[in-house]
């Protein structure tokens, strides 16, 4: 896994589950990247086809995953992911928080409501919750509304409509990359500029609005990882984009 998740809270039509089993989290990290056969459970996840299998059945009983046919072979089975990932539980991180909070009572004005939402982001984070699930849905959700409104209809093409987006609304200066893999560099980023070295990423916000534009234009899946950011250190964010099966 990328980060640690000792408890998951996700959510699903009947409601919020927490999970805490290792195995149960296993699995649905590896849904998570697409459809998966059983056989290829059992294999990713290293374990026995019996524990899969009640681990599969709980899942199911709990609504958070689903499973399938193959519509060429109803005998073969695969599993989708049928929840949400909300937030995810970890240690404490007051770093980010007590920047913010030292900085709050000398703001006014619209500087002070844009700090209100830093204060939100990071002081989740200072109470032991990791946002990054619910706010990259919000991030995905916000980007299918803005597809609709841009013009082009190739990856290329609505990047660079994106980029001017992001510049007039001074989100910061974004910049697509060339080579081989689609990327995008953003500089001056309005959500983590000033931040601090952190060790982690932060713009999962920014990952689902990318993500929300090219699904919803393309209608292709598509996932949108930030692998750089003021957070980890760098003098901008930068973020590529894979397209998934599912």
């Amino acid at each position: 896994m990328e980060d640690h998740r000792p408890t998951a809270i996700l959510s699903t039509h009947s409601g919020m589950i927490a999970l805490d089993s290792p195995v149960k989290l296993k699995i649905l990290e590896i849904l998570e990247n697409g459809t998966t056969s059983f056989d290829e459970l059992v294999e990713k996840s290293r374990k026995a086809k019996s524990t899969i299998s009640v681990h599969l059945h709980d899942l199911e009983e709990l609504n958070l995953i689903q499973e399938k046919s193959f519509p060429n072979d109803k005998r073969k089975k695969y599993f989708v992911l049928n929840a949400i990932y909300l937030a995810y539980s970890q240690k404490p991180l007051h770093k980010c928080y007590n920047t913010q909070m030292d900085l709050i009572s000398t703001l006014n004005g619209d500087s002070f409501k844009e700090q209100l939402f830093y204060i939100f982001r990071y002081g989740m984070e200072a109470y032991g919750i990791d946002p990054k699930p619910i706010l990259k849905k919000l991030g995905t959700d916000i980007g299918a509304r803005i597809g609709t409104e841009l013009k082009s209809h190739d990856c290329e093409g609505i990047l660079e409509e994106l980029s001017v987006f992001w510049n007039q609304h001074k989100l910061g200066q974004m910049t697509l990359l060339k080579g081989d893999q689609t990327a995008i560099s953003v500089t001056n980023c309005y959500h983590c500029g000033k931040m601090p070295n952190g060790g982690k990423t932060l713009c999962s916000m920014d990952e689902g609005i990318i993500e929300g534009v090219i699904s919803s234009k393309l209608k292709y899946n598509c996932r949108v990882r930030e692998i750089e950011c003021y957070g980890t250190g760098h003098k901008n964010c930068k973020f590529v984009v894979d397209e998934i099966d599912l």
